[in-house]
């Protein structure tokens, strides 16, 4: 596969994977959260590496579905595996020292991961507008943590990117009060 076939099969992929899961609002079906922080990532970000967009695609299909790290090294390559497994929170770790370990790797990843989560985080942030105040304000101390979190050596190539997702987190906590 080329690496401009990456995003279309990766499509695919996170389409059949996710094919069972809905969104919070238990209605939308979950692929199109994916879907979304590829776009987010492309059109958003600017960003257009096929690789980063195939991981964007992928980026919770470890930590989602009974997809492993094994099966994204063999099909989509060991880059996008790792970028999704650095995506990825160790499920086995009780909540706030699975929380603590994730922003460690968040705070130590490549430019690639960074700029995946905050596309991550520019969709939940935007697909949070239906949930109750305290939902909203959940969401936003989270994406609060997370953002602390990949600041920290924030390459130039994502400051753009990072002030997309503060400006987006501003606007909803101004809409919780």
């Amino acid at each position: 596969m080329t690496d401009a076939e990456l995003p279309f099969e990766a499509a695919a992929f996170a389409a059949r994977a996710h094919r069972h899961q809905t969104r919070k609002d238990n209605a939308t079906p979950y692929a199109s959260h994916v879907f979304r922080v590829c776009l987010v990532a492309r059109h958003v970000f600017g960003f257009d590496c096929p690789k980063v967009l195939a991981a964007a695609l992928l980026h919770d299909t470890i930590e989602d579905t009974s997809t492993d790290a094994d099966d994204l090294i063999e099909r989509f390559g060991p880059d996008v595996a790792r970028w999704v497994g650095a995506l990825t929170k160790d499920m086995r770790l009780p909540h706030d020292a699975r929380e603590a370990a994730y922003a460690d790797v968040l705070r130590a990843a490549e430019w690639q991961v960074k700029a995946l989560k905050l596309a991550d985080l520019y969709d939940n942030l935007g697909d949070s507008r239906h949930l109750s105040p305290g939902g909203r304000e959940r969401t936003a101390a989270k994406a609060r943590f997370y953002l602390d979190a990949i600041a920290v050596g924030l390459p130039e190539n994502v400051r753009a990117a990072f002030a997309l997702v503060e400006a987006r987190l501003t606007e909803l906590n101004a809409s919780a009060k």
